[in-house]
Formats: structure tokens, sequence, C-alpha cells
């Protein structure tokens, strides 16, 4: 994959990052958003493709990325398709962690250590190109603005960034309104960031172990692979997104 360009959970990490205090908004939700992420970006590499709900690898080979070939190997050795809301939902707790010291290694943010109360010692982080996560933010605030389909990946961003709760830390208090509504209604653009968004909505809403009878099943596995390609679905949850 090489790294001439940032990945979904890079991005959507640094979205949640307040310059301000060196913290990341929505901490609790946030790992669920960055497992969603994964599999977004795993999709977009051809290495994975929704079963319906589920998530079926479809290229097992590695991108070169280690965050994401570790995910690519967890769902490899699972040996079958898995619901997506099973592994958003499984024991993956941490990928902030795991994502902030990707992100110091790569040289896109940097540790800054302090202490709390005097005492208990913390760690905040600043990025290092301010551009960087304004270029993320501007494409956002575009596909808001101007109504115009954005491309997969910003759709994708856009989805997960309103699943995790991020709408309100980018376009905050009343005036912003209009924005987080506009935001959520970008989930319709991408079939597999919508899939991702509404298990990450799911697990957040303890319903991860319900199968979903609204949504339509997406195109087998083997028809993606075969090149045939996915057509976006308003169907079930996703329709209901894009009404409201």
């Amino acid at each position: 994959m090489g790294r001439s360009r940032r990945t979904i959970p890079e991005e959507l990490l640094l979205l949640a990052l307040d310059p301000a205090t060196g913290t990341t908004a929505q901490p609790q939700s946030l790992d669920l958003g960055l497992a969603g992420a994964q599999l977004v970006e795993l999709a977009l590499a051809g290495r994975i493709a929704p079963d319906g709900d589920r998530i079926a690898v479809v290229m097992p080979r590695p991108t070169g990325d280690p965050t994401l070939d570790s995910a690519l190997e967890l769902l490899r050795r699972r040996g079958s398709p898995v619901r997506a809301v099973h592994w958003i939902g499984g024991p993956r707790l941490g990928l902030r962690q795991i994502y902030l010291a990707h992100l110091e290694r790569c040289g896109m943010v940097h540790a800054v250590a302090g202490q709390m109360c005097g005492v208990l010692p913390t760690t905040r982080y600043q990025a290092t190109d301010t551009a960087i996560s304004r270029e993320i933010r501007a494409r956002l605030d575009s596909a808001i603005r101007t109504g115009v389909p954005p491309d997969p990946r910003t759709a994708a961003l856009a989805a997960l960034a309103h699943a995790v709760g991020l709408g309100k830390h980018l376009y905050p208090g009343n005036e912003g309104r209009s924005s987080r509504s506009r935001l959520r209604d970008l989930i319709r653009h991408d079939p597999m960031g919508g899939l991702v968004a509404h298990a990450v909505m799911d697990v957040q809403n303890g319903v991860a172990a319900q199968p979903r009878r609204d949504r339509a099943p997406a195109p087998p596995a083997r028809a993606v692979a075969s090149g045939v390609p996915l057509q976006p679905r308003r169907t079930g949850a996703m329709a209901r997104a894009a009404a409201h």
C-alpha cells in the first residue's frame, strides 16, 4: 500500500484529535470506529468484501501496512465470513493507542508527556503538520457544503465520523446542527462505509447480538472478487439514514 496515501483509520483519528488539548474526542467509541475504518480500508484495497452483513476475505495478500495486515490476518484466521458487528464489537479495544503510536512513528503526531493534578502521568498528542488535519476537514466541509457526492474514501470517513459521534466535535452547537445532519446523510454514498458505520452504531446501542433483518444482502464476496461492481442500495437502515 505504501505511505503515499493516508488510511481512513489515520484520518479518522486525526479528525478526532483536539489541537488545543492534545486529546481525542469520543474516546470510548473511537476504538469501534477505528475497527470499522480498518474494514473500509481493507475493502478499498481489495482484500475483503461484504457478503450480506458479513465480511469475507477475498485476497489475503498483505497490504504493507502493519496495523491493517494484523486485522487482515485475524479475519483470515476466522476461516469464514464474520458479521461486521461481531468484528467491530470484538476484543480489539486499545486501537486508539495503537494508532496514536502508529501516527507518532510515521511522524504525523508527537507525544507530549505531562501530569494530571501534578501526580498522574499523562500523554497528549499534537499534530506535527496541522495542514494535514485541515485538508481532511476541508474534504468533509466541501461535501457538506456543496452537496456533490464525495469520493468513496471521504464518504466512508464521513459515515464513521457520524457513527462515533464526532459530528458534535466538528460542528458544535446549534449553529452546527444542519452540518451534523448533512454529515449523517453522507453515509448513503458508500455501501461499505454505510455497512460498517451502522455496525458501529449497533454495537454502541447494544444490538450486536441480533442479526439485522432490514438490510438487503450485499452481492456475495465472490462476485466482488470477480469484478462485478457493487451498486449502492437505499434499503433498510441506510434508507432511513438517507431519509432523515
